[in-house]
């Protein structure tokens, strides 16, 4: 792992060179062992918290636990390309625009004791934009190097807020072209729906059940690359126990070697179908 600016980390993409960095200002991380038509993103993963935010902030540690996607990063750790944030998003949200990354409450609660200043905004809405810059470079490589491109975009979602049975997991994907795309959406949700997991009989998967894809990071790469796929992907969290902040390794893991083989099975799929069509 190396430490690298912004414009070093866009340089070696261009370069095509393989690399594990985290950025100068340790707010996301980007590996890429290896070139390939497919990435693996964890915008919520992040947990940092900096400092000189912690007396001002209403929401305890437990709180921000609860609301950001623990092991999400871990669930896609051995693919050739990961890019992953590091902070957490009641600092700035990287799946939400920038204008409204920042919240002023969070899940109905008050979120600052008082309003953050200019200079405290622009520091987090600098280190937002930075990750975007280099997410541009990234797909835009694989775009000009493949033609198409799939993005595997995980999340993880608090089940017990519902009040009736919700999906293991679901995919949101309101903001993708579903005509062209639908049948690949429809793979992905079946591989997933025969995951072998730790005390579930039975792993349901479904589309749009609970979210819509309706994030920032699918938007993004949606609106500015026409040949990128983005899969919206929302476990319910059933590796933890979300009111006790306890994960679940043995759930983690069989999540995390069960992707390995499905996730490059669907990536393959998905070039060789759609790679005459750039």
């Amino acid at each position: 792992m190396e430490r690298l600016s912004v414009s070093e980390i866009m340089g070696r993409i261009e370069a095509e060179a393989h690399f594990e960095a985290i950025a100068e200002d340790y707010s996301f991380t980007l590996k890429i062992e290896e070139y390939v038509p497919y990435v693996c993103g964890a915008v919520h993963d992040g947990h940092q918290f900096r400092k000189e935010l912690w007396d001002n902030c209403l929401h305890t540690e437990y709180d921000r636990w609860f609301e950001e996607d623990p092991c999400t990063k871990e669930f896609v750790k051995t693919h050739p390309i990961v890019i992953a944030g590091c902070d957490s998003r009641f600092e700035y949200d990287l799946n939400r625009e920038p204008e409204s990354a920042i919240f002023d409450t969070a899940w109905g609660k008050q979120l600052w004791k008082t309003p953050l200043d200019k200079e405290q905004h622009e520091k987090s809405l600098a280190k937002h934009s930075n990750f975007y810059k280099v997410t541009h470079a990234l797909i835009n490589k694989l775009e000009a190097k493949f033609g198409v491109a799939v993005v595997y975009d995980m999340h993880s979602y608090n089940w017990r807020r519902w009040d009736r049975e919700v999906p293991v997991i679901n995919l949101g994907t309101s903001n993708i072209d579903n005509d062209r795309f639908g049948s690949d959406v429809e793979r992905w949700r079946q591989s997933l729906s025969e995951l072998i997991l730790p005390n579930l009989k039975e792993v349901s998967s479904k589309i749009n059940d609970t979210f819509f894809g309706n994030g920032y990071f699918l938007k993004y790469i949606t609106q500015n690359f026409r040949n990128t796929l983005v899969l919206a992907t929302e476990f319910k969290k059933i590796y933890c126990d979300e009111l006790q902040q306890r994960v679940f390794p043995e759930v983690v893991a069989a999540i995390e070697q069960q992707l390995q083989k499905k996730i490059v099975e669907h990536a393959n799929s998905f070039y060789n179908i759609h790679k005459k069509e750039a």
